[in-house]
């Protein structure tokens, strides 16, 4: 029997529910009904257990070319209502049907080892971010018209984003060389004195949840870009915030991402124990010591919308802050074409101008 998937569906009509970002509710696509997340989730209870009871590997069909280790990391879904079955990979936690275009949630993965803790749900919706993209794209004529259409635009897709969170304290022992000179004059010279200063700075510096995305699929420099998240909207996980949108679970480990997190704390800490230095005319590091220590480590999704598109061969990723609506997106190519005929026309009109003042001149 494939796994088992829940569609999130109106308690008075029957039709599909996604997490509304403007009235922070889930909100009925045909009624317009709306509903507390807690109802929700109580609602649906005894479903996600049953769903998450009912997993079984996925077997590829023979006439499917897949190999052992591709069909491995496949899993089949049914839909609930119009039982389609789903091909998605293993890591797939909300989608929607591609049949009947519903949302549809994997309990399984937000179960037992996988359950996340917290989740900021979507504070701007589809169309904030669609006009946030369209603001990104003005003032450049020589835009691909493929990024401009209309029907482009509107591809943008909402993602939960799994994202790993560390508290830790950091030790730190560092020392310096400082200076400070004094000038003084007399009517026939001036004499400068240097004074020479050791100077040694111990302290501690606490961190709480040092973000990074537990995505290999998210490019790390691009969730860096889209920070900082508001932490004051961070509320404990519940599935009932994911219909509507995507979401895999985390395929980055948590040891595999605290690397670079250690990295960060370390820059953070260096930074915070050099600003405690002052009152000197020149500093210069000595001696630098950061110790880590990881407290607790939090798994937590993000909002965040985005859009991927390719051009000549090449990728381009655009993303907005799905919380706060900071936008981030790769250099934009150049229509090769646009830019050859503007070029001609300017070159055009300048010729026609210098034939008109050349005529006047005779």
């Amino acid at each position: 029997m494939p796994d088992q998937v829940t569609n999130y569906k109106c308690p008075k009509c029957g039709g599909p529910l996604h997490f509304d970002s403007a009235e922070q509710k889930l909100k009925c696509d045909y009624c317009d009904s709306v509903f507390e997340v807690a109802e929700i989730e109580e609602m649906y209870a005894d479903a996600n257990l049953a769903a998450i009871e009912a997993n079984d590997v996925y077997a590829a069909p023979d006439y499917l070319e897949w190999t052992e280790d591709e069909a491995q990391h496949m899993r089949a879904y049914t839909c609930p209502s119009c039982s389609a079955e789903l091909i998605c990979d293993d890591n797939t936690a909300a989608t929607r049907c591609p049949y009947c275009g519903n949302p549809t949630i994997v309990p399984s993965q937000f179960s037992g080892a996988l359950k996340p803790d917290y989740v900021i749900p979507f504070k701007l919706d589809k169309n904030a971010a669609v006009k946030k993209l369209s603001t990104f794209y003005e003032g450049k004529p020589f835009l691909p018209a493929a990024f401009k259409s209309e029907n482009h635009i509107q591809e943008i897709q909402g993602i939960y984003v799994p994202f790993w969170l560390y508290d830790g304290t950091a030790s730190a022992d560092m020392t310096y060389h400082g200076t400070r000179t004094h000038i003084a004059r007399t009517s026939r010279e001036q004499i400068t004195t240097t004074e020479h200063y050791r100077i040694r700075r111990k302290g501690y510096v606490r961190f709480k949840h040092v973000p990074a995305d537990a995505s290999s699929k998210m490019p790390d420099a691009f969730m860096d870009s889209l920070e900082p998240f508001s932490y004051a909207d961070m509320v404990p996980f519940q599935i009932s915030y994911m219909p509507g949108y995507l979401a895999d679970k985390y395929d980055v480990s948590a040891e595999d991402d605290a690397k670079r997190v250690d990295v960060r704390m370390k820059n953070s800490a260096g930074s915070a124990i050099d600003s405690t230095v002052m009152g000197y005319d020149s500093i210069a590091p000595e001696q630098r010591f950061v110790g880590l220590k990881h407290d607790q480590i939090h798994y937590a999704f993000f909002p965040i919308w985005m859009l991927t598109t390719q051009w000549n061969g090449k990728n381009y990723m655009f993303a907005m802050n799905g919380q706060t609506g900071k936008m981030i997106g790769d250099d934009l190519p150049v229509d090769n074409r646009k830019f050859l005929l503007y070029f001609i026309g300017i070159s055009l009109a300048l010729i026609a101008v210098f034939w008109l003042i050349i005529s006047f001149a005779i």
